[in-house]
């Protein structure tokens, strides 16, 4: 018995919220959307085998996509949107169904979240992404940093790529929850996810409930620039789902960035370093080259006059480097600068130089605004340290300028 018709095109805007049509459906290969296998080949397959299953339904292929759908929940049993879509087939042999997910009488909050997770893990698939695609970010990662995760809110994917020394290579993607209410997180309990850069600390080593899954890695938020915008809040994790639960919806979470156990785990290696960049952006971009070779070069080359600058002694040279807008632990521009006239006054001789310098663009839609990291060993007559240091750096009149820094 074919499927009804209705069901098939219902079931299609249901998922993508945009209008499709015979043609368009028909000729997309079901091979087209079987990825290469990632890191993780249980959710690989268990994420092939549903939207195989949701194509096969929209070609009338109603008893292949049932067989499909009872391979994917025999392989992951606690995946709530297979059972969603089993449940569909099913009453599809008996009555026309109106809406995807209407084998269920009551149209539930749940059901409608598990329509939103469908859209996207199938909007993933259909959308030909080119994988050889980085996003149109200045990442450039330090030696110490193996990979750098880049987190896509509005497709609800984190994306992992690997650190080739002189370019970003792509590695995985993942399907992940973010917050019940969406992003840019102000406030404590406002259950949004925040959008920035930050470092993913080693996993907690402390007993967590069962909601968080295989483990926990904390993010830094807020971070120096949210700690100066006022934004509150604390515990920003990216954590794994409930023991009985494969997967979460799209925006499920109290603002932590959420992922299947089994992908957790897959990441575990690479988390548990603590050094590990996590850029969460909405809206991301891509291209197909790398077109922020000529922004770093020039972000590299007024870091590196900032520095000649310093170790001169040229204290009105030196402060030229930072933007009036200045601020960093309750210090302003003005504070900041009769600070370091007092220092740099006697013109003491000092050897300064910057190892592990990395470069991440904060995703900002009004700024040009990249955070950039370094270890700094300095000397004078009167200090020798080594420190972590964090610096802001902001596009001001075409120029590179300061507007926060300080030690990590």
């Amino acid at each position: 018995m074919l499927l009804n018709k209705s069901l098939t095109y219902v079931l299609l805007a249901a998922i993508t919220l945009m209008p499709w049509n015979a043609t368009a459906i028909n000729n997309y290969s079901l091979s087209n959307f079987l990825l290469e296998p990632k890191l993780n080949n249980l959710n690989d397959l268990a994420e092939n085998l549903l939207v195989k299953s949701l194509l096969e339904v929209t070609q009338g292929k109603n008893q292949q996509a049932l067989n499909t759908v009872d391979e994917l929940i025999s392989k992951t049993p606690n995946f709530k949107l297979a059972y969603l879509v089993r449940g569909d087939l099913l009453m599809a042999q008996a009555q026309s169904l109106q809406a995807f997910g209407s084998a269920n009488a009551n149209q539930t909050e749940a059901i409608k979240d598990l329509q939103d997770e469908a859209r996207v893990r199938i909007d993933r698939y259909l959308s030909h992404e080119n994988l050889d695609k980085v996003p149109n970010l200045l990442l450039a990662p330090n030696q110490q940093q193996g990979h750098v995760i880049v987190v896509d809110t509005d497709k609800s994917r984190l994306y992992l790529y690997k650190n080739d020394g002189d370019k970003l290579s792509y590695v995985a993607d993942f399907y992940v929850t973010v917050g019940k209410n969406g992003v840019d997180k102000k406030s404590e309990g406002d259950k949004r996810t925040p959008i920035g850069v930050y470092f993913a600390k080693p996993k907690l080593t402390q007993p967590l409930a069962d909601m968080y899954g295989d483990g926990a890695y904390p993010l830094n938020y807020p971070n120096e620039w949210d700690m100066q915008h006022n934004r509150s809040g604390s515990g920003i994790w990216l954590h794994g789902t409930p023991s009985d639960t494969y997967s979460r919806p799209p925006r499920a979470s109290d603002g932590c960035v959420v992922l299947t156990n089994q992908d957790l785990k897959t990441l575990a290696p690479i988390l548990q370093t603590g050094k590990t960049p996590v850029i969460i952006a909405e809206h991301l971009k891509w291209t197909s080259t790398d077109q922020s070779d000529a922004e770093k070069q020039s972000l590299q080359l007024a870091i590196d006059a900032w520095l000649n600058d310093w170790k001169s002694q040229d204290t009105n040279q030196y402060l030229s480097h930072y933007s009036h807008a200045f601020s960093n632990n309750g210090i302003n521009y003005q504070q900041w600068a009769e600070h370091k006239f007092r220092v740099q006054a006697n013109k003491p001789k000092v050897d300064i130089s910057l190892s592990n310098i990395s470069m991440f663009a904060y995703p900002d839609g009004d700024k040009k605004l990249v955070v950039v990291d370094f270890m700094q060993y300095f000397k004078s007559p009167a200090l020798s340290n080594k420190m972590q240091k964090r610096q802001y750096w902001i596009k001001e009149d075409n120029s590179w300028k300061i507007i926060s820094e300080g030690s990590v």
